[in-house]
Parts: C-alpha cells; sequence; structure tokens
C-alpha cells in the first residue's frame, strides 16, 4: 500500500516538474535583422549561370540576385549599382585608399543594355555631343565613320564591361585630371595598390602592347576576377551579328567589334 502511494506521488511529482520546466523557459527572442539576412538565399558566384543575357546587359541590376546598390557614401549620386562580390572589394579598396588620404568616389557602374543604348543614340542624334561641341548626327553623315566617333570612349550596348557589374568610373572622366593635383595621386594610387584588390585598368595608352578599342580611360577599372572570366567568355559567345537593337549596329560586324572592342583591352585584363 505504502509503495503503491510511493509511486503515485512519484509520477504526480515528475508530471509537475515537467509542467513547471516547460512554462519556465526563457522567452524565445524574435530573429535578429542580421540572422534574418544571413537567412537569404542568393546563388554563389561561382555557380551563377553567366549566360549570354547577362553578359550583353540584358536584366535590370535593382532586380538581380547578385547586384547591390551602392552606398551613396562611395558615390557621386544615389541609384548605382554593382555585382556584390566587387562591391565588396571596392570597399575595401575604398578603406586603404582613405587612410593613405585618397579620396575614391564612384561616379558610373553597372549599367545595363538598356542604358547604353540611350547613351549611344543620344550621341549617335547629336542629342549628346562629342569632342568637345560636335554634333555626330550633323557633322558625320557616314556610319562607319559615325560609330568609330562614339566608339573611342562608348560602347556598343550589348559589348559593354559595364553590363557586368565589375567596372567602375572612379572620380573624373577626363583623363587630364588624372595627370596633375589630386588626380594624379589618385591615379598613382590606383596603379601600386589596385591590383591587391583585384582591379584593373583596362584601357591603358593604345599601341603596341593594345593595338585596338576604345581610347585610354584612367577612371575606368575592372574587378578582374570576374570581368576577365567574362571577356573570354563574351568572346566565346558573343558574334558581330550579334550586336543589333540600336541605331547604327549595321556598323558592328564592318568594325570587328567583339576582336577589336571586346577584347581590346589591356592584356592584364583578360
Amino acid at each position: 500500500m505504502i509503495a503503491s502511494r510511493y509511486a503515485t506521488v512519484s509520477a504526480l511529482l515528475f508530471v509537475w516538474l515537467a509542467i513547471w520546466a516547460a512554462n519556465c523557459q526563457p522567452a524565445q527572442s524574435p530573429p535578429s535583422a542580421k540572422s534574418q539576412e544571413a537567412k537569404t538565399s542568393y546563388p554563389a558566384p561561382d555557380s551563377f549561370v553567366y549566360d549570354l543575357a547577362y553578359i550583353t546587359g540584358q536584366f535590370e541590376p535593382e532586380n538581380h540576385p547578385l547586384f547591390v546598390a551602392i552606398d551613396p557614401a562611395y558615390a557621386s549620386r544615389p541609384g548605382m549599382y554593382m555585382h556584390r562580390d566587387a562591391y565588396r572589394a571596392f570597399q575595401a579598396m575604398y578603406e586603404a585608399a582613405r587612410h593613405d588620404g585618397i579620396n575614391l568616389r564612384i561616379v558610373s557602374a553597372t549599367r545595363n543594355f538598356r542604358r547604353q543604348k540611350e547613351i549611344w543614340e543620344a550621341k549617335w542624334e547629336g542629342r549628346t555631343l562629342v569632342d568637345e561641341g560636335v554634333n555626330l548626327h550633323l557633322s558625320v553623315p557616314d556610319p562607319l565613320e559615325r560609330a568609330r566617333r562614339i566608339l573611342r570612349f562608348s560602347s556598343m550596348p550589348g559589348t559593354s564591361r559595364h553590363h557586368w557589374g565589375t567596372d567602375i568610373d572612379l572620380n573624373q572622366l577626363e583623363n587630364g585630371w588624372f595627370e596633375k593635383g589630386e588626380g594624379r595621386q589618385v591615379y598613382e594610387w590606383l596603379q601600386q595598390n589596385a591590383g591587391a584588390y583585384g582591379f584593373g585598368q583596362p584601357y591603358t595608352p593604345k599601341g603596341e602592347r593594345r593595338p585596338h578599342g576604345y581610347e585610354e580611360e584612367k577612371w575606368h577599372w575592372s574587378w578582374l576576377p570576374l570581368a576577365s572570366r567574362l571577356t573570354r567568355q563574351a568572346a566565346e559567345q558573343i558574334t558581330d551579328e550579334d550586336i543589333r537593337g540600336f541605331a547604327g549596329d549595321e556598323a558592328a560586324k564592318k568594325l570587328h567589334i567583339v576582336h577589336h572592342y571586346i577584347l581590346g583591352v589591356d592584356p592584364s585584363c583578360r
């Protein structure tokens, strides 16, 4: 009888302890923003398929899973985007430059096909003047020569490295600015240090080393861990006939746009 009562009390005590333990667990904190961000699923860059649509800029960067908005603290204006890995590398380079008294500022970053088409056609139709005030629509009636003039500094839509989110223009869009004063300090710092962060200058002076392509652009820097891969991929996947859908596109084949312009970069950037 005593044993029976003991078993009953023990069972009741066990149940009571179990209920007490369940009710006395510390309240679960709501997940932090950081933990929620960590759960966000993005495709890994190494597994993402960089297809022809990506290479030719047929997407909106603000909607693309690999692109992030550039903090206005790094840029001349809001609303610009970069590939997330290239952006991280730039942030590290920015901090190193700032430590050395150098201010880097992004003035242009990702431009998709649609945006590059707007830039190209504005020059083609004379709405944007080139070469210090020249209206190409009025002064250069020959389509081939007009395309050549635009191609000194602007890419045909579908061929720009700015499609990839890896390329940025820094500080100013004039070579002369980088040849004296603050600009020279910025350029010399980039020449000496940008490679440590994966960045290179694709459009170096034209000559024996780089006989084709755009004119020198001291402001244009590519994040090479991805840009070099996409350069080779573009050369393999794009033909001159694929470059179309804008005013003057008939010049692409005659000017050998893939070989002379997509591949017309400094050899270190291929």
